[in-house]
């Protein structure tokens, strides 16, 4: 039998109302994975491809054939706005069958939710952070709700891959199922994964079972694609190339340029949505209010009107639904400005094409941007908009290279010639999950001896390096500042801290809020910045740089000192984690002479540019580039955490020998210092220094507690300091390559 013969007439019928002339791919795989194997199943597949039917379409037929007596799948999407997307397409598929579709995130209403704890059935899409809520405050009805859940599906599993968030959603499969006592088959959605095998096994751990990954032959896509180059004050650009994302593109006719009213990458990006479905993604909140405010002016500039949308997180649910439901209707041509909130999933329509403001962090952001275009038979289109200040007249090498030029080039031809794509990082330390696991497991159980939650935490397959000792650790830790409370027969109870902690909504994700830090320099007010850096590095606010001398963590203060040059976009999360085969790839497009057809005139114009500027000063061939007298500049082509190992590495064992002074940091493209010593003794310093016994500890700088995740500030110091130097510095390719400039073997 068919996988089509296989289906349920509800889903035969399904297949015939919408003229499907056949199954695609993706559909026939995974219908032969889910109907004949009992294993868990990832499918990878380009972005608009069915994968969200392929995976229903098998469990809804089950489903028919045998009801389940609670929730049968739960759906895990890492987006409210992908919930609402696909319980629209879910819930008229499943209403002809009586199979019930739930949506729960924090802006669904509360009868909805009401109706389903009172007849738990069907198909439950929840968020991680609401199911992490529904854990904490309906414990005791768990095992009601999902005695007989058969499938857990987790779309975009990409998105899960490098951070404490994908290692929550496994926490919460696990617990669940353990209280539950359940074991339901995963299934793993995703266009854009670098390591299959990898990420099968993240999508199988704790279970056992084996994961199947059916081998989809991908379609050499046609991609239509430019990238531009736009100095604040410097000339137009002009046209877009078509190209082939697995041959050589052809070239379209030129278009009309930029307004000369405006900064010329916006006025560039107002032109060219005029009468267009668009989206404008930025890599940031702020950039994203910034970018659409600039182009709402432009509209009252040239007397016309607003066409312009803006979604990201931190916009209440009305308006971002406002703009979900605009970009549906084919008939409404308006441009939407967003952050990754529209990267993943959710089909807004027939969107004509994309733009992307500077280059995103990863090959994956990349792809996904694109693939938001290109639906409905139409080519995905992606305009890349650089925009760089002008650099003054005698500005020094580095700050001349067009780093984000190049960092776009790089993202695009390692797809294009590779097929590569980040690949997953899941072997940190996640002490910050590991408190809020603790905290959540203690809330929704009540009074635990230390033993039983010991045994309800640390098996939980992402904690697999942590140690007893680190758990006692941390226990005897929350006990001494109150999180955790000892009652009087020696049992744990959260304590007053950790009540204020876990009961406040913010808990539920383990991911950083927009919490804001007044800067203040003296007695001046600067204003505000997210996530603060640790003392000793560098902020930009207030059109200047500053250095960080004083984090009040508690009155949510930073003190600062002015300095002089440019910040890195970097320190943080996940989405600033440059892989160093980015940076190594943008060394090459230094060094080579191949023409990229999608550059526009500025953009192949600056290129050139800063090829010739780097061969002429041997930036190119060599690490270590002298200024002039005593100022050097360090090209490390290393991505972000293994710059930052670097950094430390250098401050921590080789200053002092090198004379090494004034050392300023642009991540992760070069460090530019002062040094009493020549490359000689450079390279001799760091060859005898890289040779020698290291804890990665001591890369930790003298007082310093580097708070990185949302839960590092209630960890003991020590934790902090691990978790830093063992899981997220990358110390093991900063000293491969050191070894490579010393000519040291592996």
């Amino acid at each position: 039998m068919n996988v089509f013969d296989r289906y349920a007439p509800f889903v035969q019928d399904f297949i015939y109302r919408n003229n499907w002339q056949s199954l695609r791919a993706i559909q026939v795989a995974a219908g032969d994975a889910i109907f004949h194997t009992d294993d868990h199943v990832l499918l990878s597949a380009s972005t608009a491809s069915g994968k969200t039917e392929a995976a229903f379409f098998p469990i809804l037929t089950e489903f028919w054939e045998d009801p389940p007596a609670s929730v049968g799948a739960i759906y895990i999407g890492p987006l409210k706005a992908l919930i609402n997307d696909q319980f629209l397409r879910l819930n008229d598929l499943c209403a002809e069958a009586g199979i019930p579709v739930w949506h729960w995130h924090g802006d669904v209403a509360q009868s909805h939710k009401a109706k389903m704890l009172k007849k738990p059935s069907g198909i439950l899409q929840i968020t991680p952070e609401s199911l992490e809520a529904l854990l904490l405050h309906k414990h005791a009805a768990v095992a009601k709700l999902f005695g007989d859940l058969r499938y857990v599906v987790i779309d975009e599993v990409h998105s899960l891959l490098r951070g404490d968030r994908g290692g929550q959603t496994i926490c919460l499969i696990e617990r669940l199922s353990r209280m539950a006592g359940v074991q339901p088959r995963r299934i793993g959605l995703s266009a854009t994964i670098g390591d299959l095998e990898a990420a099968g096994r993240f999508l199988a751990a704790g279970t056992g079972r084996n994961t199947v990954i059916p081998k989809i032959e991908a379609k050499g896509a046609k991609w239509r694609l430019s990238m531009e180059h736009f100095f604040v004050s410097g000339p137009q650009a002009q046209g877009t190339p078509e190209t082939d994302a697995a041959a050589l593109p052809v070239l379209e006719a030129a278009t009309d340029s930029a307004p000369k009213e405006a900064d010329p990458g916006m006025g560039y990006i107002f032109d060219h949505t005029r009468g267009k479905k668009c989206l404008v993604f930025v890599n940031s909140r702020e950039e994203c209010e910034a970018v659409t405010t600039s182009l709402r002016q432009y509209c009252e500039l040239k007397h016309e009107p607003d066409r312009f949308l803006i979604h990201h997180g931190n916009l209440s649910a009305s308006y971002r639904e406002t703009a979900e439901t605009v970009m549906k209707d084919d008939d409404q041509q308006m441009t939407t400005v967003t952050t990754a909130t529209l990267e993943l999933g959710i089909d807004i329509g027939r969107l004509e094409r994309a733009f992307q403001i500077n280059a995103p962090f990863t090959v994956s952001s990349f792809l996904q941007r694109m693939g938001r275009t290109g639906r409905r038979d139409a080519p995905p289109e992606m305009w890349f908009v650089m925009r760089e200040e002008l650099p003054e007249a005698r500005a020094m090498l580095p700050t001349t290279i067009p780093w984000e030029l190049l960092q776009g080039i790089a993202l695009v031809q390692l797809y294009l010639e590779e097929r590569w794509v980040e690949p997953p990082k899941l072997d940190r330390l996640p002490y910050s999950l590991l408190y809020h696991q603790t905290m959540s497991t203690l809330a929704s159980s009540g009074e635990l001896s230390p033993g039983a939650l010991a045994a309800r935490v640390l098996p939980l397959a992402v904690f697999h390096r942590i140690t007893q000792e680190d758990f006692r650790l941390l226990l005897r830790h929350l006990i001494e500042n109150g999180h955790i409370q000892r009652t009087e027969t020696g049992g744990l109870i959260v304590g007053l801290a950790g009540e204020r902690i876990t009961n406040n909504f913010k808990f539920y994700a383990v991911f950083q809020e927009n919490e804001e830090y007044t800067v203040r320099s003296a007695n001046q007010e600067l204003g505000t910045i997210v996530m603060p850096p640790p003392p000793g590095e560098k902020i930009a606010i207030a059109g200047a740089v500053w250095i960080v001398e004083e984090v009040d963590h508690k009155r949510h203060l930073v003190y600062c000192e002015p300095v002089k040059g440019k910040v890195p976009a970097y320190f943080g999360q996940c989405p600033g984690d440059i892989h160093t085969k980015i940076l190594e790839r943008m060394r090459r497009v230094l060094a080579e002479d191949t023409p990229y057809p999608y550059l526009m005139k500025n953009a192949a114009a600056r290129l050139a540019q800063a090829r010739h500027s780097a061969r002429l000063s041997g930036a190119v061939s060599e690490p270590l580039i002298n200024l002039g007298g005593d100022m050097w500049c360090l090209f490390p082509w290393l991505g972000s955490y293994a710059f930052l190992a670097l950094e430390r590495f250098l401050k921590v064992k080789c200053a002092d020998a090198l004379g090494l002074r004034g050392m300023d940091s642009t991540r992760p493209y070069f460090l530019m210092f002062k040094m009493r010593a020549g490359k000689e003794e450079f390279f001799r310093v760091l060859g005898e220094a890289v040779q020698q016994p290291m804890d990665p500890l001591e890369l930790v700088y003298p007082k310093e507690v580097p708070l990185f995740e949302k839960y590092d500030e209630y960890l003991p110091e020590s934790l902090v300091k691990k978790g830093f130097a063992y899981g997220i510095l990358d110390i093991e390719g900063m000293k491969a390559r050191v070894r490579s400039w010393c000519g040291i073997p592996e």
